[in-house]
């Protein structure tokens, strides 16, 4: 289910844009207002994605790719009205009345709470992609307390049932509506919907149980990487309220452009000059490459402007696979524009042992035919 789609909002939406979006569809779907009988299946719909998307935790399962309610064997209008733990018509209520509602209740929540996930970018060279790299980054996250080890309290003191919601985690008031008195509930304003105070809470988390502080962490980046990979650290994300469990971390990595050789995937292009006279008799070109040293670019006699040699299995590793990209040689023939005497003089004996090389407009069947250069080799060959 397309939880977003359904409440018509966008995946970076605040909580006030999400829960603004459900009062609206709730208004112009719920049952009692709106006769048409598909009315119910839309309204429960509705339900269970603001069910989804106001709890942080189902939304960032979903975010990652997953299904809260259906890993729950729920679904869209699964508890009728409520939906899946949704505490009767609460939610169905604060549509209308701008807080919770119905006779049932949530509950109090844990204090206990997953953390969330964290996101670092690391920028890497491409000869660090190509080789794989161990490196050491730094993260501002939270971290258990040291101090309570997660209970937040100080001393051998404990969380006691909340004074203002007797520990339901909410509190009530009745209202009057067209449907008549109608009970609502909201998160209790003391103990914030966990049911629980904590009298003397710890003096350095302040009762959360994490405190912020800088890491380093050790990341192994595999050999074939490329920018925009992200490579996963389960359990490194940010330790949860109350000492709860941590997120992952994710290491994107930011590859950094390098001076030759250019990147495509699994294989590297590179532009090698071509003087024109090397390009007409052939010669060999000497390239310095990211994993193999140096290696002899064979550039063949008559080698024509635009032309590619192409080395098979030197381009950049395949990720996690023994098998390699290939190294794509550009060769950019290259005309002298100024000439001395001497090299005029030999050029203009070409030309005249040359009588076929004439400037001449061409056909398109014909443009395959032997080029200049492959002439040119052709007529110092014979001298």
């Amino acid at each position: 289910m397309d939880y977003y789609g359904t409440l018509g909002v966008s995946k970076d939406a605040t909580d006030q844009e999400i829960k603004r979006a459900y009062r609206k569809l709730a208004r112009e779907h719920h049952p009692d207002v709106n006769p048409d009988e598909s009315a119910q299946k839309r309204f429960q719909e509705i339900s269970a994605a603001y069910e989804v998307l106001s709890d942080p935790e189902k939304r960032r399962i979903v975010d990652l790719g997953g299904d809260p309610l259906a890993a729950a064997g729920g679904g869209a209008g699964a508890g009728g009205f409520g939906g899946a733990g949704f505490g009767g018509l609460g939610d169905v209520f604060e549509a209308f009345f701008g807080g919770g509602g119905g006779a049932g209740t949530r509950g109090p929540r844990g204090r206990v709470q997953p953390g969330a996930d964290s996101l670092l970018r690391t920028r890497l060279t491409l000869d660090e992609c190509a080789r794989g790299v161990t490196k050491s980054v730094t993260v501002d996250t939270a971290i258990l307390c040291d101090s309570c080890t997660g209970s937040g309290t100080h001393g051998n003191s404990k969380p006691v049932r909340c004074e203002t919601c007797g520990g339901a985690g909410e509190v009530q008031s009745v209202q009057r509506s067209f449907l008549g008195q109608v009970m609502t509930s909201r998160p209790c304003p003391t103990c914030r919907g966990v049911g629980e105070t904590i009298p003397d809470p710890c003096h350095k988390c302040g009762g959360d149980g994490r405190v912020r502080a800088r890491r380093e962490i050790t990341v192994k980046i595999p050999a074939g990487v490329g920018n925009g990979m992200r490579i996963r650290l389960a359990a490194q994300g940010e330790v949860g309220p109350g000492g709860g469990p941590a997120g992952d971390l994710y290491v994107e990595v930011q590859e950094q452009q390098h001076d030759i050789f250019v990147r495509d995937g699994d294989d590297l292009h590179c532009t090698i000059r071509v003087p024109m006279v090397d390009a007409a008799l052939g010669t060999s070109v000497s390239l310095e490459t990211i994993l193999d040293g140096s290696i002899d670019i064979t550039v063949d006699a008559g080698t024509q402007p635009g032309s590619v040699s192409v080395i098979r299995g030197h381009g950049m590793p395949k990720l996690r696979s023994g098998a390699r990209g290939d190294l794509h040689a550009h060769l950019e023939v290259v005309v002298p524009t100024k000439l001395d005497h001497k090299q005029t003089k030999l050029l203009d004996e070409y030309r005249t042992v040359s009588e076929r090389d004439r400037v001449e407009v061409v056909s398109k069947s014909s443009q395959h035919s032997s080029g200049l250069f492959s002439r040119l080799r052709d007529a110092f060959n014979v001298r």
